[in-house]
């Protein structure tokens, strides 16, 4: 469950607490809350359709859903004008009459043919995805292969990048409303759930995020899951953390999912990478420097030799090691020339792998013009007194 706060007073419920409606399943805090909602909230009247619509849970799914699409496809509108779905070749779905959406970097990045934009509607990426993970299951496929058709979820089949933004939303919702009502048992209902949590933060629904992400640790916690695995949903909770401003929660998260997964799977793993990348950030975050640049010394890397040079990854860190560099009170000309040149250095090639558009690009390009900002009035005759 991921609604868990009571339908009447608001009042925060966890993950087991609380009382259900016999009919629906909606959540209360309590009899009184219920019987209120009941009698002065209007439940009797959407009650019985939220139970044909499968559940409280299922519905809201559902709702959800709904409105991510339309939110993906209003802010997409201007980018697919004159397209059409390269899945199903219309420009408005047939049964939902939904708009078409872009996320990803088919036609806007080196190595991707300029005849292909990725162009297509939610409903028809979500089926898609739904059917190869649906075959791959049946057909008893190894784990390499359901990954891969898992994937589907959330990167495009064109360019292999991963979805952003409202699309990368709308899908997650797609994917959470597939597998909702499948048992707890179910392991991918888990992963769909843990899949809507990465969907709201790209979103930038950072609450809402945070909400899903305690709820799969919970879960992980209760079911007994292994220890690598809750320190990567840690990792995504304090990320989100960091997000909300709440950065000293987030530090103590950060500091032990990257130390426990350097101890359990050493350095060159992808999870202490990027417990790495995340704890820096927000060692940054706290104006802690030093102790970030010091950490990403010895993670850009072993980064660039398991990802290799145009990997999201190494952009990111790289950029965030120039920003520890550039934001220093301390900083000397050295070090702000230095930010400037390694973020020179990314900007194309984000751009080049991810397009214009994708907030890796954007984010590194944001970074240079503020570097460049910081070396300019480092470099004014009032400031030439600073040491070099």
């Amino acid at each position: 469950m991921i609604l868990t706060q009571c339908a009447a007073c608001a009042a925060p419920l966890g993950f087991v607490m609380g009382k259900k409606c016999s009919r629906c399943s909606t959540r209360y805090c309590g009899p009184a809350c219920q019987k209120k909602h009941w009698e002065e909230g209007g439940h009797d009247k959407p009650c019985k359709k939220i139970r044909k619509g499968g559940g409280a849970e299922q519905y809201h799914a559902d709702e959800m859903y709904k409105g991510a699409v339309m939110v993906a496809a209003e802010a997409c509108a201007e980018d697919t004008k004159g397209q059409t779905c390269y899945i199903c070749t219309e420009a408005v779905h047939r049964h939902t009459k939904e708009g078409l959406v872009r996320g990803c970097a088919c036609g806007d990045c080196a190595g991707v043919d300029s005849g292909i934009t990725g162009i297509a509607h939610v409903t028809c990426l979500a089926e898609q995805a739904k059917i190869l993970h649906k075959e791959a299951e049946e057909n008893n496929a190894d784990t390499k292969t359901k990954q891969a058709r898992w994937h589907q979820w959330h990167t495009c089949s064109l360019c292999r990048q991963s979805y952003h933004g409202v699309v990368r939303c709308a899908l997650s919702w797609a994917c959470w409303k597939t597998y909702v009502s499948r048992p707890d048992t179910y392991k991918m209902r888990l992963v769909a759930l843990d899949q809507l949590g990465h969907g709201l933060y790209h979103a930038k629904h950072f609450a809402a995020a945070l909400s899903v992400y305690r709820s799969v640790l919970s879960t992980m916690r209760r079911n007994g899951a292994a220890e690598y695995a809750i320190l990567a949903v840690q990792s995504n909770l304090a990320g989100t953390y960091s997000e909300l401003g709440r950065h000293e929660d987030a530090l103590q998260l950060k500091q032990d999912t990257y130390f426990g997964t350097l101890k359990a799977r050493g350095e060159e793993n992808s999870l202490t990478l990027f417990s790495a990348a995340s704890y820096a950030a927000t060692l940054v975050d706290l104006r802690r420097f030093k102790e970030a640049r010091l950490l990403l010394l010895k993670t850009i890397p072993v980064g660039q030799r398991v990802f290799g040079e145009s990997h999201e990854f190494t952009l990111k860190v790289r950029s965030t090691f120039a920003t520890a560099l550039y934001n220093d009170a301390g900083a000397t000309l050295y070090d702000l020339r230095e930010a400037v040149k390694i973020l020179e250095a990314t900007e194309p090639t984000a751009r080049q792998v991810f397009g214009n558009a994708h907030p890796t690009s954007v984010h590194v390009g944001d970074s240079l013009r503020d570097a460049r900002a910081a070396l300019g009035a480092y470099e004014t005759p009032s400031s030439a007194s600073r040491a070099v």
